[in-house]
């Protein structure tokens, strides 16, 4: 863990470069986990209000199989218009890559993922630099204007392997799989640290997060009127809006306080 404080807005965003080690890395260490559940953990619930793991893994295949496959995304979210009219387009989105899975069995979607995500790796690193970041998310999701960048570089070099990741997280809260962390976390927890000093307006806080992917970073500007210390994980998991594991620890001004505990992140 960093011995320092040091600003969080100068956390460097993930390059191209790195995005392409971090996504392979996550990509590795989803795949080993669910390769150990066992046939009863298919049926968990998961942090994902509604969904089991199997429907977790399902949204995760559907997400890697649409990027060098579009069409098949726009399908899915027009039907999901129809069929879930009472959801926003992103979460309907969602639904309808789990029930074109929905009679798939878990070990067979393991499989799947192996197959679609290196090809959406791929895909990603084959579109032309200027295209990425001229396509804007937005365009087919309202809820991507919440996001710090909605461009398609920040979804193949950020956000593509944020969700993939926590999800992993929800998938050990669910089955008690081991958490293995690495390098590659550290890069994943800095990089939501950057999105919300990116997005902070209240007064200057720290974070002070614990474990292998730890470190403490000011958000803000001047002497930190707060402090929150937690597990990196357990960091994650609160901006995220999931339930905290550990404790969240929160000390200084009330307001300041307010403003850490109501953070939250784009997953």
């Amino acid at each position: 863990m960093a011995t320092t404080t040091t600003s969080a807005r100068a956390i460097p965003r993930t390059s191209g470069t790195r995005a392409r080690l971090v996504n392979e890395a996550e990509l590795r260490a989803t795949l080993s986990t669910f390769r150990e559940l066992s046939d009863e953990d298919w049926r968990r619930p998961t942090a994902c209000t509604g969904w089991t793991v199997r429907d977790m893994l399902s949204h995760t295949v559907g997400q890697y199989e649409e990027l060098p496959r579009p069409w098949v995304a726009l399908r899915r979210i027009r039907r999901a218009a129809r069929t879930h009219p009472h959801l926003g387009r992103l979460d309907g989105h969602n639904e309808a890559q789990i029930e074109d899975r929905k009679a798939v069995p878990g070990r067979e979607l393991i499989g799947a993922l192996a197959h679609y995500a290196p090809q959406g790796l791929i895909a990603l690193r084959r579109m032309p630099a200027p295209v990425r970041r001229k396509i804007r998310l937005s365009l087919l999701y309202p809820e991507a204007k919440a996001l710090p960048d909605d461009s398609m570089d920040y979804l193949g070099n950020v956000l593509v392997v944020r969700d993939t990741w926590m999800h992993r997280v929800d998938l050990s809260d669910a089955t008690g799989a081991e958490l293995v962390l690495d390098g590659h976390d550290r890069e994943m927890v800095d990089q939501v640290v950057l999105d919300l000093a990116l997005a902070w307006t209240g007064p200057a806080a720290e974070i002070d997060l614990q474990g292998p992917a730890g470190g403490r970073r000011l958000l803000g500007i001047g002497t930190p009127a707060a402090t929150l210390r937690a597990d990196a994980i357990d960091f994650a998991r609160h901006v995220s809006g999931r339930q905290v594991r550990g404790r969240l620890e929160l000390e200084g001004d009330p307001g300041a306080r307010a403003a850490l505990t109501a953070a939250r992140v784009v997953f």
